[in-house]
């Protein structure tokens, strides 16, 4: 096979990939959507029928439970369930693994993936990742959570917030300090959220991702086998930093996602509403609107496109690093603009509850700030690009 044969049948691939993910959210998300959005969760058995579609193992290897693929594969999951109006709520929610399992099917003991990995990319288990806390914000390396050595344990004490499926998760794999100051000094650890000591403080009420459950957590005298340390002790910062390129990638694909999403809602809309006597489509002003909506969305979807193909070739390098915050923002920025300017040419219809592009409006503005804040991201890449000094 050539290669040109070869790129061609991965496209291929993807394309089958990016129909069934369509294919799933049509069926078994949009349906339902709304009734999660107002009660504020998934359902569990969303992650099992996930699992089964062949969803929720794409980009994790076989020797871990999932069905392989890279960062691309991955992407055309995202999009073709944002093209059938998943929101990026839901999907934080339903591939929450995306960010609590990374590190331990990397770093951690064949012990920690079987009970841990496997049974969650199954759909069986639902997991977190504990790193903000409370007053921290993005200064992961100034966290505050303890993780005392007692003979074969670890005690731990602290407090995480913002956590992502944090009322549903069966673990959460949390970051705590086993060392000394700065980001040198922080381990992950898992925690089984039955274990005496850990609780749910609260379930936190959101402006969007309205079906995303998000809680605040608390953690008192939480005793773990030493066994369930990830990798190695003090390491835990560069496994966090490790996985922030597929995070911060992962967002920028929930931007142009809805953001397309929303032009494509929008571009019917105004095909069909009568304003005066004809289509509202046909106002210049309307039309010029939906073209910059498009060029916007096409621009951060090739920019995250770039990305993805760089993070594939080299991995994790201080290049990816910067252009994945560089893709992020244009991604942020997009959603902004596109799903604003879809409630305005909604009107009325566009700012009443219920109504799709209000959701992908809500939703949007979590984006600059998830994953790493605009400013903080746009610091680092400075650093990163040789312009802080």
């Amino acid at each position: 096979m050539t290669t040109a044969q070869a790129e061609r049948s991965t496209r291929e691939d993807r394309a089958v990939l990016r129909e069934a993910a369509a294919e799933f959210t049509r069926r078994e998300i949009a349906p339902s959507i709304q009734e999660w959005e107002d009660a504020g969760a998934l359902p569990r058995e969303l992650h099992r029928k996930a699992a089964q579609a062949g969803l929720l193992g794409v980009g994790f290897t076989e020797a871990v439970g999932g069905s392989g693929g890279d960062p691309l594969d991955t992407i055309a999951v995202q999009e073709g369930m944002f093209a059938e109006g998943a929101s990026s709520g839901l999907m934080s929610a339903l591939f929450t693994h995306g960010i609590a399992v990374p590190h331990i099917a990397a770093h951690g003991s064949d012990e920690l993936k079987e009970r841990w990995v496997a049974p969650t990319l199954a759909g069986e288990l639902i997991g977190s990742l504990g790193i903000t806390e409370p007053g921290g914000g993005s200064d992961v390396g100034a966290l505050r959570t303890t993780a005392v050595r007692d003979g074969d344990s670890y005690v731990i004490n602290g407090a995480k917030t913002f956590i992502t499926s944090g009322t549903r998760a069966d673990f959460v794999t949390t970051a705590v300090r086993t060392g000394g100051p700065g980001s040198g000094g922080i381990s992950l650890v898992v925690v089984p959220t039955d274990t005496p000591g850990f609780r749910v403080d609260r379930r936190l009420a959101k402006m969007g991702w309205h079906c995303s459950d998000t809680a605040e957590l608390s953690y008192t005298d939480v005793r773990v086998p030493v066994s369930n340390l990830v990798g190695e002790e003090n390491v835990g910062f560069l496994y966090i930093a490790e996985q922030f390129v597929a995070e911060r990638l992962a967002l920028a694909v929930h931007g142009y996602g809805i953001a397309e999403r929303s032009l494509r809602l929008t571009a019917e809309f105004c095909r069909e509403r009568q304003t005066f006597g004809e289509p509202l489509i046909k106002r210049q002003s309307v039309r010029h609107t939906l073209v910059e909506m498009r060029r916007q969305v096409e621009a951060a979807r090739a920019q995250a496109h770039a990305v993805a193909n760089l993070y594939v070739d080299v991995g994790v390098t201080p290049e990816t690093i910067a252009q994945v915050c560089l893709a992020k923002e244009t991604a942020c920025q997009t959603a902004t603009y596109v799903c604003d300017r879809a409630v305005q040419l909604h009107g009325g219809t566009g700012y009443m509850h219920g109504t799709e592009v209000e959701r992908h409006y809500r939703d949007a503005r979590l984006l600059p700030i998830g994953g790493g804040a605009s400013e903080v991201l746009a610091d680092l890449a400075a650093t990163l690009l040789g312009y802080a000094s």
